[in-house]
């Protein structure tokens, strides 16, 4: 029997290559004069943001740049963003560049003109007030944060904290792969790992997993693994790009409505901790998880083998199903020259069991997961990672 559920996505999505050229009118059907956008000081180095700046002010939309944003974004540079833009007097806002990007870009919309605190908007549908005008630029196919009502910014020296709202969810999304033609080959690796996992998780999430979620995971994760490695080994097809970029964005409109789950829980803690990027961190810790996974979501899984094989046309029985993805992802991960072990990244044995505890903390992914994960499950499994 189908239980009850709902979705909520970006109603507005924009894809091809040069489509970020439609940014200034975009804004402007938005009804604003001046936004403030959301970057980091690498994506502006590369100048990547020419053309969209230039279209902003062909439309007569003023702009203020926040260009402070760093990986794993801290609350200083949030509360850096939201001084900057009150002073300047923005009435929108277009996060452009990475995950952090976006999801700095999601919580300065709603901070701007509301009246709660960061602190006071933690958690699941703490959000009471409007938001700005927001537009969301990605320019790396991975997080689909673009697509998601969800923003993490971390807390503490190795802590992170979640907001979830509709509320956060864009006005429009531009996709345009022309942004992510310059991208190291090991960021397209990660990144677009992460957006498989994303997949993955909500196509098995045992909390809001619906038809339309997994319409998408399934179309998403296909999209992905078609043209993972064609974007890997040659970075300037543009067909490629373009395609990892709308798989992502599937997979995030599916997580969105569909939670991640303990891949995330276990990945969470070595970025942290250790810095590691987050699409490395969910693959250092994807094929044991998977395996972990198996005595509850054998039958799932089975179904997103053609998904990922389609193209190489293997088949399998259910119970070969988990021991393919997780080879699978293994054996792209060193083809791609990506590490595989916990210990190729100067992670101290030791302090395994400090993840453990730490993973144990995220309950708010965990009680996703298609199979109950206590903290010895976690230290084996970081265990087996190592």
């Amino acid at each position: 029997m189908l239980n009850d559920f709902s979705f909520s996505s970006v109603s507005d999505v924009r894809v091809g290559s040069g489509s970020s050229d439609e940014l200034g009118a975009c804004a402007r059907g938005l009804l604003t004069r001046h936004v403030l956008v959301v970057t980091d000081a690498e994506i502006q180095a590369l100048g990547l943001l020419d053309s969209a700046l230039s279209s902003l002010k062909k439309n007569g939309i003023a702009v203020t740049l926040f260009s402070q944003v760093v990986a794993d974004p801290p609350e200083s540079v949030v509360l850096a963003g939201l001084e900057l833009a009150k002073r300047e007097g923005c009435d929108g806002v277009i996060g452009f560049g990475g995950g952090s990007s976006l999801d700095v870009a999601k919580l300065l919309a709603v901070l701007i003109v509301g009246k709660q605190s960061l602190s006071e908007i933690y958690g699941v549908d703490k959000i009471n007030s409007p938001r700005l005008p927001l537009i969301q630029v990605p320019t790396t196919a991975g997080t689909g944060s673009e697509a998601t009502m969800v923003s993490i910014i971390t807390t503490g020296r190795a802590t992170k904290a979640g907001v979830v709202s509709r509320t956060l969810l864009a006005d429009s999304i531009i996709l345009d792969a022309a942004l992510t033609l310059g991208l190291p080959a090991h960021v397209t690796a990660a990144t677009g790992i992460d957006a498989m996992v994303h997949a993955i998780e909500a196509f098995t999430s045992v909390r809001l997993k619906n038809p339309l979620s997994d319409m998408l995971a399934k179309e998403g994760l296909s999209m992905l693994a078609t043209n993972i490695s064609i974007a890997v080994h040659n970075g300037s097809d543009l067909s490629a790009r373009q395609e990892m970029l709308i798989g992502a964005m599937l997979a995030g409109q599916a997580f969105a409505n569909a939670p991640v789950a303990a891949v995330h829980a276990l990945a969470y803690p070595l970025g942290g901790n250790y810095h590691i990027p987050h699409g490395l961190s969910n693959s250092l810790v994807l094929p044991h998880v998977l395996r972990f996974n198996e005595p509850s979501a054998a039958p799932l899984y089975h179904q997103l083998v053609p998904s990922i094989f389609k193209c190489v046309k293997k088949s399998a029985k259910e119970d070969q199903a988990t021991a393919m993805l997780a080879e699978y992802f293994l054996e792209m991960a060193g083809d791609f020259g990506l590490p595989t072990r916990l210990r190729d990244m100067d992670i101290p044995e030791n302090d395994l069991a400090m993840l453990a505890e730490e993973a144990m903390l995220q309950t708010r992914l965990l009680i996703n997961n298609p199979r109950e994960m206590g903290k010895s499950d976690a230290l084996e499994i970081y265990n087996k990672a190592y």
